[in-house]
């Protein structure tokens, strides 16, 4: 494995920590503040929204800067967000610090799955871009459920002090083992823009939004829902973080390992997985051991999806892959503050803490809709391509009349 997988790795471990910890640490946000565990979900609806918009936009910085001067540039920008947070007198100061660190997220994984896929041979470039996102799922293992204990140990505050800790940690890595190259992150705007004529790249990112988007729809509020439906105790939150970690770390691996021989069967499989997972989540949300199991299995089914989703954007956009891949990154969390603020309607409506379960599971099944629909216009066009080749050989093979001849 290459040293700057290692580095990427790293620093996706510390932005997946800040993306995913703030789940564990709601009830404790909402009562500082004195707002609603749906309000305070707004910090995750804030966060997807930040690095949907940011993604393309920092994105562009790259026609001017290297993608090792952008990815540094990054982590630098995340640890402000961050300690904002950390130090926010006001909940909008706070959700004004996760849009900031959300600003970072979007286009270092980006521009890290392109610096990710061309470190390696055209075949493995899946495996690559899943290595990358290992650090994110590590992060679900070791660095989520280590903020969320943190947090209710020592305060929430203290979580992202913490988390601005490990971007520290990541801009040093990236700093050291990202070589350098030259030439600008980002190819000719006209060109990068181009890749969105293609209605494939958009039927990708809807899926992108749809797929995972379901799975935030249930994680989101996920300590209501495992303390007061369930009966896991508080405290109980951070080891129920680790088994949804591992599941993602799982899923993650086993979809850059297919995704390069059968993207979109393993597509179908894993979106339809997630959809029957989610639905089932409503039922075993009221069992302990069950709710547990089914919490592994959306983190297994949502992450395998990772990979797939993101290396078919790029294969839709070969000429231009940057931005198209930095704004897929976009689409994931739009996908998630879409989910998360769903979420929190069906909740403020009366009807529980399992019913984000539901909206999360209609969502996945939209996207395995999308998928079928994006396979099978593709399969239409490359016939059409074949007739029309097909067409034009024959006319080719026709006897031409010489003009003097007839003359």
């Amino acid at each position: 494995m290459p040293l700057a997988l290692l580095a990427l790795a790293i620093g996706a471990f510390g932005i997946g920590t800040t993306e995913f910890v703030i789940m564990g640490l709601l009830p404790e946000v909402a009562d500082e503040f004195h707002v609603s565990i749906p309000t305070a979900g707004y910090a995750t609806t804030g966060y997807g929204l930040g690095v949907a918009v940011g993604a393309p936009l920092l994105t562009l910085l790259g026609t001017r800067l290297t993608r090792k001067q952008m990815l540094v540039m990054l982590m630098g920008l995340f640890i402000a967000g961050n300690l904002l947070s950390a130090l926010a007198p006001a909940f909008l100061l706070l959700l004004a610090g996760r849009v900031l660190a959300a600003f970072a997220h979007g286009a270092f994984f980006g521009i890290g799955a392109v610096v990710a896929a061309d470190l390696v041979a055209p075949h493995k470039r899946a495996q690559a871009i899943a290595t990358m996102f290992t650090g994110l799922t590590v992060a679900n293992v070791i660095g989520v459920p280590m903020g969320t204990w943190i947090g209710q140990t020592f305060g929430w505050r203290a979580s992202f002090l913490a988390v601005a800790g490990l971007g520290v940690l990541g801009l040093v890595g990236i700093a050291a083992l990202v070589p350098s190259r030259p030439g600008p992150a980002v190819g000719r705007l006209g060109q990068e823009l181009a890749a969105f004529r293609n209605p494939q790249v958009w039927l990708a990112m809807i899926m992108t939004v749809l797929g995972f988007g379901g799975v935030f729809a249930a994680i989101t509020y996920i300590t209501p829902m495992m303390v007061d439906v369930a009966g896991y105790p508080g405290s109980a939150v951070t080891w129920l973080l680790v088994l949804f970690g591992l599941g993602l770390v799982g899923g993650n691996l086993i979809g850059g390992r297919y995704a390069d021989r059968a993207l979109m069967r393993m597509l179908y499989l894993t979106l339809g997985g997630l959809a029957v997972v989610l639905a089932a989540f409503g039922f075993t949300a009221h069992n302990k051991i069950a709710a547990a199991a089914t919490l592994v299995l959306v983190g297994a089914f949502g992450f395998a999806t990772v990979a797939p989703l993101q290396k078919r954007v790029m294969d839709q956009a070969p000429d231009a892959p940057t931005l198209a891949s930095a704004a897929n990154i976009g689409a994931f969390n739009l996908g998630n503050a879409l989910a998360a603020w769903l979420g929190g309607i069906v909740i403020s409506a009366g009807m529980g803490y399992t019913a984000p379960n539901w909206v999360g599971a209609l969502m996945a099944a939209a996207a395995l809709g999308t998928a079928v629909l994006s396979a099978t216009l593709e399969r239409r066009t490359a016939r059409t391509g074949r007739i029309v080749a097909a067409g034009g050989l024959a006319a080719a093979d026709e006897p031409r009349e010489d003009a003097t001849a007839v003359r």
